[in-house]
């Protein structure tokens, strides 16, 4: 695959993953503690539900090009290291996801209006401090390897 069509399914394939996570945060995310618990609920279980499956593929395809890209240019070196640091900062936003957002999304899925368990409020306020940090990460990355494809063209 030529470098100009790699570079643009990378940049689109980190634009959709940031996008979900823009998107959400800056629409939703900073006002989660304003919805009564059966709305949040509510909220949260139809995002997990329409969010999962596409980012299970998303995200890894995403990571993979950049793989590739700092595979292909890594005797470039100003370029290569753009595209690390990018590829970094998307492992970071994988991490969180995995290691923490999916563990809380996974309980958030159990809840009733009826059921909720005492500390849900602050699950909810850790899983929107995690979020806000992915959300970071995820647009770092995109910075990263905007970058690296400007200084390389």
């Amino acid at each position: 695959m030529k470098r100009p069509v790699l570079y643009c399914v990378s940049l689109f394939l980190v634009m959709l993953v940031t996008g979900v996570f823009w998107g959400t945060w800056f629409t939703l995310t900073r006002s989660l503690d304003s919805f009564p618990p059966d709305n949040f609920i509510r909220i949260g279980k139809t995002i997990i539900k329409n969010v999962g499956g596409p980012m299970a593929i998303l995200m890894p395809a995403t990571l993979l090009s950049l793989i590739w890209i700092s595979v292909i240019n890594r005797k470039v070196r100003p370029v290569f290291l753009c595209f690390i640091v990018s590829l970094v900062f998307m492992t970071l936003t994988l991490l969180i996801t995995v290691g923490i957002e999916v563990p809380i999304d996974n309980q958030i899925k159990t809840w009733t209006a009826d059921s909720l368990p005492g500390n849900w409020s602050v699950l909810r306020d850790r899983w929107d401090q995690y979020h806000s940090i992915r959300t970071l990460t995820s647009i770092l990355s995109f910075l990263f390897l905007s970058i690296g494809v400007v200084i390389d063209r």
